[in-house]
């Protein structure tokens, strides 16, 4: 069977993939850069815009990225840090817009306000102090904060019409904050790579079997339509397959694989399609999770623009599957089970099981 050569190649069509492809495009243009997908279109699994929260992390009102420290005081250097990443990262899609490899930024991002809202005197007090200690920096010099019930009622009031007056409430917001749609900016970024000539982009294609050679790695690949397969060799290859991306690991026979297992937790939102009211929200609402709980238990209310629509999501409420992809097999997590990593496996499911 011929072999073709590609210098990148890249498993997985998700917002990874695609953004690392892009980057590599616009550094060195001369690279012949590959990027295949499983699935009959980009972004199906966890870009979608269903599927994450689209807040970009930012940092302006996940609490979780602002832990009290041991004397009382908040510290604000992960959410410093995750804030100037994704600074970054509308920086490059803004030079992608002005050169025409984007189309206009409302395809894939509005403006939302962020807010960190919380209710009980403690909580209330620790999200004062948080606003104190961010308030001096440039990235957080616009956020606000209230304990007014006026103000709160103007700023969320789905939130503020439904819950008691007596106990304390207060919250912090981000005017500039955004809603951004991963799913439509991985495909847009797609589009763009599939124009350009040293780029390739192969839908419904699968990964069979990964080797690695003296000149880097060869790859037997299967178009999920005919059956017909193809060996495809390239010098640097980036796994950016989500669930699929344990399997394909072992496949090669990394040894950084050794110890990794996957416990597929995942998060369940509820949707409302009702315009008025996730108009009238307009806000990505982040409040506390219990001391002690996962990321995961962290509660939003969220306005989502999806193909131009307003929704409203709540969650995430925490589900568990054997599959590792939406459609993949009950049999992802028992098959992926090794020596090397039975004792990690059991020890996330003793501490994540009550998640479900």
């Amino acid at each position: 069977m011929a072999k073709e050569h590609t210098d990148v190649l890249l498993i997985g069509g998700g917002v990874m993939s695609v953004t690392l492809a892009s980057l590599i495009s616009r550094l060195d243009p001369s690279r012949t850069i590959t990027l295949v997908e499983q699935a009959s279109q980009l972004a199906t699994e966890s870009s979608d815009a269903w599927n994450n929260a689209g807040t970009g992390h930012a940092g302006y009102c996940e609490l979780n990225y602002t832990p009290t420290n041991a004397d009382g005081t908040v510290s604000i250097d992960r959410a410093l840090a995750i804030n100037e990443r994704f600074e970054v990262s509308l920086q490059f899609w803004c030079s992608l817009v002005e050169k025409g490899l984007l189309p206009e930024p409302a395809r894939f991002i509005r403006n939302v306000p962020h807010f960190s809202w919380v209710q009980g005197a403690d909580h209330c007090r620790y999200l004062r102090h948080r606003h104190v200690a961010l308030q001096d920096h440039p990235l957080f010099g616009a956020m606000e904060f209230s304990e007014q019930a006026a103000t709160l009622a103007d700023w969320l009031p789905l939130i503020s019409r439904n819950r008691s007056v007596f106990e304390p409430a207060a919250a912090t917001r981000v005017a500039h904050g955004s809603d951004v749609n991963f799913g439509a900016l991985t495909r847009l970024l797609g589009r763009s790579l599939a124009r350009q000539d040293q780029c390739r982009v192969h839908l419904g294609t699968q990964v069979c079997d990964i080797r690695r050679d003296k000149a880097g790695w060869e790859l037997t690949l299967r178009d999920t339509a005919t059956s017909a397969t193809q060996v495809l060799t390239c010098s640097f290859l980036f796994v950016g397959a989500g669930g699929a991306s344990l399997p394909l690991l072992q496949r090669a026979g990394v040894r950084e694989a050794r110890g990794y297992g996957g416990f597929p937790v995942s998060g369940l939102w509820l949707a409302c399609n009702d315009d008025q009211l996730a108009s009238e929200h307009n806000a990505k609402v982040y409040s506390q999770a219990p001391v002690g709980a996962p990321p995961m238990s962290v509660p939003h209310l969220d306005t989502r623009f999806i193909d131009g629509k307003a929704a409203l999501l709540f969650g995430p409420f925490a589900g568990f599957t054997t599959r590792f992809l939406k459609h993949g097999s009950r049999l992802d997590l028992p098959a992926s089970v090794r020596p090397h990593n039975l004792r990690p496996l059991l020890d996330v499911a003793a501490g994540n099981w009550p998640l479900t």
